[in-house]
């Protein structure tokens, strides 16, 4: 009787395909969420910061505020070295019947403004455009609130505030006054010196990785 002897059976790597195919999915999987939280850092929907800025006052007002003589602040009727300076009349205490008192602080004239309305994200408060006597110009944002987010600036543009187009905003003129300093509060945005403010109608809370705007409000510069 005769057998005929099977072909010998080849060792299977099914297995160690799957593993080098799970291992390419995890390693794809890795750095697709690595991608996507760099670009689109969601955290910062959880994320908030508070600033309260004065109203802005001219240079010439600081530099005035600040002690020209460093002797000035010395005590009354004291020397460089501390030591009473015997003959030497105080100089603090009320001025005399006559002397002017100190300058009150100008206060900003506002030029325009307007109430901020949601765009993307739910953004309130007010904007305004300040000029100051020396000529300088602000915009300020007052009791304001919105969103957290990547690369946020603010921006004047020509553009009508509002709308359902949150995206029109860089389709025109626009300037941005830099980054968005922290979510709330009160703050202060100088503009430059050679800006036509006749070109821009709003303020707008811009977005400027994904082109959108956060929020908006009207001016009513340019018209």
């Amino acid at each position: 009787m005769t057998t005929t002897d099977s072909p010998p059976s080849r060792p299977t790597r099914t297995p160690d395909r799957k593993k080098r195919l799970l291992a390419v999915i995890l390693a794809i999987v890795v750095i697709g969420t690595a991608v996507v939280l760099a670009v689109f850092e969601p955290w910062r929907l959880f994320t908030r910061s508070t600033l309260d800025e004065a109203l802005p006052v001219p240079v010439s007002t600081v530099e005035a505020a600040r002690p020209s003589d460093p002797a000035s602040a010395l005590a009354p009727g004291s020397d460089q070295t501390g030591s009473p300076n015997v003959g030497v009349p105080a100089t603090s205490g009320p001025a005399a019947v006559g002397e002017p008192g100190p300058t009150p602080p100008v206060q900003p004239m506002a030029l325009a403004g307007g109430a901020f309305v949601d765009g993307e994200h739910a953004t309130s408060g007010a904007a305004s455009i300040l000029q100051l006597p020396d000529g300088s110009r602000y915009v300020r944002l007052e009791n304001f609130s919105t969103s957290d987010g990547p690369d946020l600036q603010v921006w004047l543009t020509d553009r009508a505030a509002g709308g359902s187009d949150w995206g029109k905003y860089d389709d025109g003129v626009h300037l941005s006054l830099g980054e968005l300093k922290a979510t709330d509060g009160n703050q202060n945005y100088p503009i430059p010196t050679d800006a036509n403010l006749d070109a821009f109608t709003s303020v707008v809370i811009w977005c400027d990785r994904f082109n959108v705007a956060f929020g908006t409000a009207p001016v009513g510069l340019g018209t």
